[in-house]
């Protein structure tokens, strides 16, 4: 007997053994398969590096130092660590220099997401003349075509845009003293289309906006008007006496099926001739009383008529206006001899035009609406500010029509404050502009702004030391807040751009 035989016979049988001794063969167990091992994507390598040639290995590695901290603390360590980015949709501005990727801007788009912290498009952009912010909106303007977007100047000042206009093949139009164009503020637009067929409700919604509209732009043009330093008061008597002339004259307060188009003069004279029944239904006793109480009124529709913008926005309006066209200017710069009072009340004026003639824009139309020189309309008064203030609340369209992007380009956050004196209405409902656009594009400014940032953006010293000086020292700079997030950006344009923004010529002339 072999050793391995010996064994088996002193461990005796196993239970397989006994069972095949009987006949009876136990199943067997399948060898298992061992699983090939994948890849690993990462290898260990050493503190020093892979020890091979030309990889880097160094005999001694660099002390590394380690902290504990929380979440709220590590911003204070770790402070240039970039804002989220924003999705990539849109026109291309620039470069997001905190990331180093690219930024887009997409107002409309940014308020159907939720992960974007913005709730209107509309924009208002601030900067030092010469920092390139007219060559940053242009640039947007013109990027945004791309997707369907056009562009409306509503008043160019400065002409800063006849150049853009005529390369994408469309003349502005000027206005001025002696040009043939004439805009009526006080048009119907296209809510007059298909008034005969309209059941009374619809009629009576819509009369609701237009008069709403006109109301909003008397106002503001009356109460642009000043008796030394005071602003001429509009209060519920004369938005009484102006609803029932404007009623009176379109042939609405007799319940007419046609409605008839007016103009500021035709109000001004009817109101300087008031018929029986405008007086009984403006409760005064006598023509004389009704006179009397409404001088004022009269008088500074007056001067609108007979002023230095007479013959301007006193008449039927005179251009046909391409809406399918890329861009639409309206230039203004033939008033700058006027002063600023004159081109405010021609902005005044333009935007009420314009705000009309979108009430009803189709689905998908996507406009851009440029507002440039902002503040000159803004020192009018409290009832400018008013219908500056009814002009961005369009950004969302009427009745779930349209919908555009409002976009206020002026010097300086502190020219808002200059609607009035500190605390007063005007100053804050100026003030107040600022939480009607949640994309706010803020560039170099001097050191003595910074306490105005602080104090109406809330934007603290780090922002405050970027608009100072990192946007300072390069054109196209700017902090771009979009809602409460900050995004440090370079706008890049293309050498054609650069050629269609270049708003230096005088300059460049005179050099």
């Amino acid at each position: 007997m072999n050793r391995r035989a010996a064994r088996t016979a002193r461990r005796g049988r196993d239970v397989t053994a006994l069972l095949a001794d009987f006949g009876h063969d136990l199943p067997t167990v399948p060898t298992p398969v061992k699983a090939a091992r994948e890849p690993k994507p990462f290898h260990h390598a050493p503190r020093g590096g892979p020890r091979r040639v030309d990889a880097g290995w160094a005999p001694a590695t660099a002390p590394v130092a380690t902290y504990r901290m929380t979440s709220d603390q590590a911003p204070v360590w770790w402070p240039f660590i970039a804002t989220p980015g924003l999705p990539p949709t849109g026109a291309q501005m620039g470069i997001d220099m905190l990331s180093g990727g690219s930024f887009y801007c997409d107002p409309l788009g940014w308020v159907l997401r939720d992960d974007v912290p913005v709730t209107n498009p509309n924009i208002f952009s601030f900067g030092k003349p010469g920092t390139g912010k007219s060559a940053t909106t242009k640039a947007f303007c013109l990027r945004m075509m791309d997707f369907g977007y056009r562009t409306f100047i509503l008043g160019d000042p400065k002409d800063e845009y006849e150049r853009l206009a005529r390369a994408l093949g469309v003349e502005p139009f000027v206005i001025g003293p002696g040009m043939p164009a004439r805009i009526n503020p006080l048009a119907f637009g296209p809510l007059i289309q298909g008034w005969d067929g309209l059941s009374p409700e619809q009629a009576t919604s819509r009369a609701a906006i237009i008069f709403g509209r006109w109301l909003t732009l008397v106002r503001g043009l009356v109460g642009s008007q000043r008796i030394g330093t005071v602003h001429v008061p509009f209060g519920p008597t004369e938005d009484r006496v102006v609803m029932a002339g404007l009623q009176d004259l379109t042939g609405y307060g007799q319940g007419a099926t046609h409605l008839r188009e007016t103009t500021i003069p035709q109000l001004w004279h009817l109101l300087d001739n008031p018929s029986p029944s405008l007086i009984e239904q403006c409760r005064y006793a006598t023509a004389r009383h009704f006179l009397d109480e409404t001088r004022l009124l009269r008088d500074a529709l007056g001067q609108l008529v007979n002023g230095p913008l007479a013959g301007l926005f006193d008449d039927y309006t005179t251009i046909e206006v391409d809406w399918a066209a890329p861009i639409q200017s309206l230039s203004l710069s033939r008033l700058e001899p006027l002063g600023d009072d004159a081109v405010g009340i021609a902005l005044t004026c333009l935007n009420s035009w314009g705000r009309g003639m979108r009430e009803m824009a189709e689905p998908g139309d996507l406009r851009i609406v440029v507002r440039d020189e902002s503040w000159k309309q803004l020192r009018l008064g409290p009832e400018a500010v008013k219908s500056f203030d009814a002009d961005l609340r369009l950004s969302r369209g009427c009745a779930g029509m349209g919908g555009d992007i409002q976009f206020a380009v002026a010097h300086k956050p502190s020219d808002l404050l200059s609607a009035g004196d500190v605390g007063s209405q005007a100053a804050t409902i100026a003030k107040d502009l600022l939480h009607l656009a949640d994309i706010k594009i803020l560039h170099g400014q001097r050191a003595g702004v910074a306490e105005d940032l602080d104090t109406m953006l809330g934007l603290g010293p780090m922002a405050r030391d970027l608009i100072t000086g990192w946007a300072m020292q390069s054109k196209g700079r700017a902090l771009w807040c979009v809602g409460e997030q900050t995004y440090k950006v370079q706008t890049v344009l293309h050498p054609l751009e650069r050629e269609l923004t270049f708003t230096n010529e005088a300059i460049a002339t005179a050099a």
